[in-house]
């Protein structure tokens, strides 16, 4: 898919809610059949002039007279901002075209005039799967002299990461390397994304009405985006019952945390939620978003670190709430971030933390970020904190989001979850996983805000005939508890090759009795397994792949899709063993190798969902 965005629908306004009434909830099968019955009936018409770029210019209008809007995101935050930018241009009256990044055609960029880039960075630094090849043509020695472009770039990140917006800055400074003028400063988005793509997005309409003038007069804009929408968002999330909840891994683990957490290693919970009701549709590799509460104990410990009394009122945006409802509800207390320390350094004027928000010291502050939670930094660098301070430093509550570990075809209304509970205690105080520790706790009956992110890059193929090689180490393996059950469900022939690694055999082989039913009914076909920790030399999933390297290459040679799943650093350590399979049994370079990974990603064949 090209495009993003639909011109205006030539059917009368009943007949457009028939048809959305008619495609609510059908599945990718159900709409490719009824887009064929649809291309039949229209046999001997003739075809109408759809390919224009959105606000009614035709495609083959000049790139001079036109706005190229080009995202790349991985959990849809970015392609949401773009859409949004998008359509306020085209409400505007000025011609613009929208493309994922994967699907730009990079010949094209030496002729743009104007191009708009919304893109997100990945952990510590790295561009979204959708992204890369984009990225890497724009950083490398074929990136062509533009100094006829006016663009500007849109980033969202975490600032809990060191490498903030990193790749939104990278292609902002590339682009100025290559003679092209920056319109604005590149933006970058945290948490709280409208604090900075609001404005951001006023002085890119500005530019743009500037750059292309005024082509129509301003009016509200009828553009929907090309995929299903949904009541149902992380403002509105649905109200899900949850029917089960169960541990998968080894039991009775007991530490420091246990008395206020419940353990001190971390477990893992199969879930189960109803989606009855809410018209949700999902599919696997879609990811399913938790609006959650922090634990209570969490609460507590900020408010005992820092002197405050949970029921002081505080006013914010419009808002009054009590102190502690403010920190459960609406605050993130489990990721901390650069602007948060930079405030903290300043109530507090150690000169220990001011070194570390320093760029030579991005190391250490980077290790800062992966072992601190508020709760640390409060007790580490203690400040004078009043209540309406504490709010305003604290970014908004995030959502999590978790790969759907089931298939609608085989669970109905339903939408299961492998959800990894990990507590421990550092620094004095015991750490937890707010969204993790929000459905550990729950009952039965319980409710659970939620709401479904799609994720179009990591899907079964649609020929259900391709083989399958399917790399999930630990929660990594959900998602593909969902494509094995899809592709069982429709009958596809294509074979099923999973790689699972986790610690131990015992206590952490997840789904086990699952994946041996598979086996025997054929609905697995080939099953590898790495437990690190049941020998004296520790084994990982990356050491299986190297060591079944010659059939895996086959298999890629013959059409197979590769997915994976997991963490960053795995699917970094991942990548690199694949690279080593393709020279090996390809022979090729270094180069070609990552050619070769670069091309299957081009295909749609090579799918990762890190996080």
């Amino acid at each position: 898919m090209t495009a993003a965005i639909a011109p205006p629908s030539p059917l009368p306004e009943d007949r457009r809610v028939l048809l959305t009434r008619l495609v609510e909830g059908l599945d990718g099968n159900s709409l490719w059949w009824l887009s064929g019955f649809a291309a039949g009936l229209a046999q001997g018409h003739p075809p109408p002039s759809l390919a224009v770029i959105p606000g009614g210019q035709p495609a083959a209008q000049s790139a001079a007279a036109r706005l190229t809007v080009v995202y790349g995101s991985q959990t849809g935050n970015a392609r949401r901002a773009a859409e949004q930018l998008a359509a306020e241009v085209e409400a505007a009256g000025l011609p613009v075209r929208l493309l994922r990044a994967d699907a730009y055609p990079t010949r094209e960029l030496a002729n743009e005039r104007l191009l708009y880039i919304v893109i997100s960075t990945q952990g510590e630094g790295d561009p979204p799967d959708d992204a890369i090849g984009l990225v890497e043509f724009i950083a490398g020695k074929r990136a062509p002299r533009l100094p006829e472009l006016k663009y500007a770039v849109l980033g969202l990140g975490d600032s809990s990461y060191a490498e903030f917006c990193g790749i939104a800055r990278k292609l902002d400074n590339r682009l100025a390397e290559l003679g092209a003028q920056r319109l604005q400063p590149a933006g970058e988005a945290d948490l709280d994304i409208d604090a900075v793509a609001a404005p951001w997005r006023v002085q890119a309409l500005a530019d743009a009405r500037t750059t292309l003038g005024e082509t129509a007069s301003p009016a509200p804009s009828n553009v929907t985006p090309l995929r299903h929408a949904s009541a149902y968002n992380a403002q509105h999330p649905f109200s899900a019952e949850l029917l089960a909840r169960q541990v998968i891994s080894g039991r009775d683990f007991k530490g420091p945390a246990y008395a206020r957490y419940g353990s001190a290693d971390k477990r893992v919970h199969h879930v189960e939620l109803s989606l009855e009701g809410s018209g949700l549709h999902y599919e696997p590799g879609d990811a399913l978003g938790i609006v959650h509460r922090n634990p209570q104990a969490l609460v507590q410990d900020v408010l005992a670190a820092t002197g405050l009394d949970g029921d002081t009122a505080v006013a914010l945006d419009g808002q009054a709430r009590p102190l502690s409802q403010w920190l459960a509800e609406h605050r993130e207390l489990t990721r901390i971030s650069r602007p948060l320390l930079a405030t903290v350094a300043e109530r507090n004027a150690h000169p220990e933390l001011g070194r570390l928000l320093e760029p030579e010291h991005k190391a250490e502050l980077a290790r800062v970020f992966d072992d601190h939670q508020l709760v640390d930094v409060l007790r580490r660098w203690p400040a004078d904190w009043s209540a309406e301070a504490l709010v305003g430093t604290l970014r908004p509550a995030a959502h999590r989001l978790y790969s759907i570990a089931s298939s609608r075809k085989r669970v109905g209304e339903e939408v299961h979850l492998t959800v990894d509970e990990l507590r421990y205690d550092a620094h004095g105080a015991a750490h937890v996983g707010a969204a993790s520790s929000f459905l550990a706790a729950l009952e039965e009956g319980a409710q659970v805000p939620v709401f479904v992110e799609a994720n179009e890059r990591f899907r079964v193929p649609a020929d259900g005939s391709r083989d399958i090689i399917m790399i999930g180490p630990g929660t990594g393996v959900a998602p593909f508890r969902a494509f094995v059950q899809e592709r069982a469900e429709v009958g596809a022939g294509g074979r099923n090759w999973l790689f699972f690694g986790a610690r131990h055999f015992n206590t952490d082989f997840l789904y086990q009795t699952e994946w041996q039913d598979a086996l025997r009914r054929k609905e697995l076909h080939r099953l590898d397994l790495a437990f690190s920790r049941d020998q004296a030399d520790k084994v990982y999933v990356q050491q299986r792949l190297r060591t079944r390297g010659r059939d895996l290459y086959d298999w890629l040679q013959n059409g197979a899709h590769l997915y994976v799943c997991g963490a960053i650093g795995m699917g970094k350590d991942v990548h690199a063993a694949l690279l080593d399979v393709v020279r090996e049994h390809g022979g090729l370079d270094e180069d070609g190798a990552r050619e070769y990974l670069t091309q299957l990603h081009a295909e749609g064949r090579y799918g990762r969902d890190v996080y």
